[in-house]
């Protein structure tokens, strides 16, 4: 390296802080001399990939992002395995768990989330994971080639990824979710009874609508309790009911908080030199869990430290998809009409595992949820984004893209079929419905 830059340290060796590094370093590569803390002892992956490592669809090697040599190459010293412990804001310094401080000129956060831990007996016990980081997937790994039952707590998208990797590895997986559908956050019960259905066709059992009340065993988890007096065998516990931002570094050093680290839309905190992107923050009262959102707080964060002050964060519509070989789900936006004003488009063939839903307000497309056919989400999103009114090809729009465009194309000729009534989510074939 060489001397007389400014010093950038970045802790947080994630997905987020990293590119935020790398939209920095394509601005302007020598601006500053880099340090990247990470706690855990690997270099940067996809944290969204382990999913596919646990049901054994890709290797460990193959969800590495930044490997060491790239740190090398770039010039960016990394300090792996050692998590920071404490900033001193006075003398511009991280402490790390080994008790070395590393000096700042400018201080980047990407401390991620961590697992919520809901308020139960058991928690402790040695075979009781979360589903959050590489260590996490390999101790799974291992439950699964030594044990034969497995629980997951949690019917959100990591409890459903846990849930079916898991399966794939030969165990007997039993799901608890405290809510009445699954993916409640991202689906309609529409969408969400097919989930259950196919999931339930794999071979994965269901206890929705349950409370968990402890988990029992001597020394080891032997059994997820239920409120109602149920007991379901378990080898392995998995917990997988939420995350919440990592603010405890901020917090300690009197940085401003809420439920993340407060940041303004130049994605600083409430220290000008401190920046903070990912899972942490929280933006206008807004916190993020999924890569769109984080995508771009990196991009404007790389850009700002690169000295472009006209750069400003605003957050983009929000979209999930499963990642489970075979069942193709994707959300984005408003779920349901918050009116009467609102319509609700849907196309709904449940033999063929099929449901379409496109929420307009005012003409413009606010939420989509997609089930069996998920093509046509980008698109809806892109929609979303641009407030584009689509009351040209309101009538297409359920259909999809090529419906929209060759109604666009060709405004005379025939309509798309009109949008009818659906009233029963079990039924077979072709229902579709306007509300």
């Amino acid at each position: 390296m060489s001397m007389g830059r400014p010093r950038l340290v970045v802790v947080g060796n994630g997905m987020a802080g990293m590119r935020a590094v790398e939209e920095l370093m394509a601005r302007d590569p020598d601006r500053y001399a880099i340090t990247v803390i990470g706690a855990e002892p690997q270099p940067n992956y996809n944290r969204i990939q382990l999913s596919a490592v646990l049901a054994g669809d890709k290797a460990l090697d193959d969800i590495v992002i930044n490997g060491w040599d790239w740190y090398d190459a770039h010039g960016v010293r990394l300090i792996a395995g050692n998590r920071a412990v404490a900033i001193d804001r006075e003398a511009r310094q991280v402490a790390l768990g080994d008790g070395t401080r590393v000096a700042y000129d400018k201080l980047l956060l990407a401390t991620g989330s961590k697992p919520v831990a809901p308020p139960i007996a058991g928690l402790g016990l040695p075979n009781v994971r979360a589903f959050r980081d590489i260590a996490d997937v390999e101790a799974m790994i291992a439950a699964s080639q030594n044990t034969r039952r497995a629980v997951v707590i949690g019917g959100g998208l990591l409890g459903l990824e846990a849930a079916w990797g898991l399966k794939r590895r030969g165990m007997v997986v039993s799901l608890i979710h405290l809510m009445p559908t699954l993916m409640e956050r991202q689906l309609d019960g529409a969408a969400a009874a097919l989930l259950h259905r196919d999931l339930d066709a794999r071979g994965i059992a269901f206890y929705t609508n349950s409370q968990t009340e402890e988990i029992a065993g001597a020394g080891r988890a032997e059994a997820v309790v239920l409120a109602d007096g149920r007991r379901i065998p378990a080898d392995l516990v998995v917990l997988a009911v939420g995350i919440r931002p990592n603010i405890d570094l901020a917090r300690d050093a009197s940085l401003d908080v809420n439920r993340g680290i407060l940041v303004g839309d130049d994605m600083a905190t409430s220290d000008p030199d401190i920046y903070a992107v990912g899972e942490c923050i929280e933006h206008n009262g807004q916190t993020f869990g999924l890569l769109a959102p984080i995508w771009d707080q990196a991009k404007v964060c790389g850009a700002r430290l690169a000295g472009d002050a006209g750069v400003v964060y605003v957050p983009p519509p929000v979209f999930t998809s499963l990642k489970i070989t075979g069942i193709d789900v994707f959300s984005a936006g408003a779920l349901a009409a918050a009116d009467d004003a609102d319509e609700e488009l849907t196309l709904h063939d449940a033999g063929r595992g099929l449901y379409k839903k496109v929420i307009l307000r005012n003409g413009k497309v606010v939420g989509s949820v997609l089930y069996g056919d998920v093509a046509d989400g980008p698109w809806y999103v892109e929609l979303m984004r641009e407030q584009a009114d689509v009351s040209a090809f309101r009538d297409q729009i359920a259909f999809g893209r090529a419906f929209a465009e060759a109604a666009i194309a060709s405004p005379q000729a025939e309509p798309a079929p009109p949008i009818a009534v659906e009233a029963d989510p079990a039924a077979t074939g072709l229902q579709c419905r306007a509300a």
